[in-house]
């Protein structure tokens, strides 16, 4: 199916973004306008859809900027909710809250569904679609949510907005219990990541389509965008075989990507734009820093260096 004639949008590249320099995490110090102008000006050349994840302060000013600036960007807007259960197979032990914690998390939760809802109808010519969630699903996720709650949420956001509504997740769920979400959403969104489950770099792009064609076939009446698919350039070998990353294989599997998915007409969001050093553990070689196109200093890296 071809994802951008299903979503009445015209064909173009995709990134996830979060705009975090060193120094700044959410909850914390954010990017201020002339930094999120920075890095869309980097950007707005080469991509013209961005995931945003979090209904916040950073979200307000990159819808500022994009408005301001007259960027010609259409924005992917997510909710970002936290754990309204525990999840005691997170393998980081970070899965497991106390009730006042998740009672505080469910209102949270609502405020940013409300948030969403009021920035989709205040941005309709920017936003393009409105994701109530990412990762609350999945057996290994720290901030789980049941489908049942997922559900509501979907049909909350589309009762009062205009957009295509969606919810964003791991392939794996989509394929045994989030049928509910499934026959909701306007769209399903899913993720793939090969170099997470030990696959090699030559295995990366097969087993991506697997991925992907597994989720495809299980809903033929639905579209299926990917809205995180990509390869980190450094691991200290907690998850990811540090042998299996580098700037080099990060390139492979972005043009092989690319390739395909543009064939194929299959909006795909490549994660992610800048490395960003608050997520993970506070190891520098941590994965979770390590998958940007474009160096935390934003500097480009092999990937993309020919475009800069």
């Amino acid at each position: 199916m071809n994802t951008f004639k299903h979503l009445g949008i015209n064909p173009g590249k995709a990134i996830c973004y979060s705009g975090f320099r060193e120094g700044q995490n959410p909850g914390g110090v954010y990017p201020d306008y002339q930094q999120v102008k920075e890095d869309l000006l980097l950007l707005h050349n080469h991509w013209k859809f961005l995931r945003v994840y979090d209904c916040d302060q950073l979200a307000d000013t990159i819808l500022e900027v994009i408005s301001n600036e007259k960027l010609n960007f259409k924005v992917m807007m997510g909710a970002y909710i936290n754990a309204e259960m525990n999840n005691f197979n997170c393998p980081w032990n970070g899965g497991v809250h106390s009730e006042e914690q998740l009672e505080k998390n469910c209102i949270n939760n609502q405020k940013q569904i409300l948030k969403l809802i009021e920035i989709g109808n205040k941005y309709p010519e920017i936003i393009f679609s409105l994701s109530v969630g990412n990762e609350a699903c999945v057996d290994w996720t720290d901030h789980y949510v049941p489908e049942s709650k997922i559900l509501q949420y979907v049909k909350q956001v589309k009762a009062h907005t205009k957009q295509p509504v969606t919810y964003c997740e791991n392939y794996v769920p989509w394929l045994f219990k989030l049928e509910k979400v499934a026959d909701e959403v306007d769209f399903i969104s899913m993720h793939t990541y090969p170099v997470w489950e030990y696959k090699h770099i030559e295995e990366s792009l097969d087993y991506s389509k697997e991925n992907y064609y597994a989720v495809a076939n299980k809903f033929p009446q639905k579209a299926v965008v990917i809205t995180e698919a990509g390869w980190a350039t450094n691991s200290n070998g907690r998850g990811i075989n540090p042998d299996n990353v580098n700037e080099g294989y990060q390139k492979i599997y972005f043009e092989k990507l690319m390739n395909w998915i543009e064939k194929e007409k299959i909006l795909t969001f490549f994660f992610e734009a800048f490395d960003e050093t608050w997520k993970g553990s506070p190891e520098p070689l941590e994965p979770e820093k390590h998958w940007g196109l474009f160096k935390i200093d934003r500097t480009p890296k092999l990937a993309i260096k020919h475009l800069y």
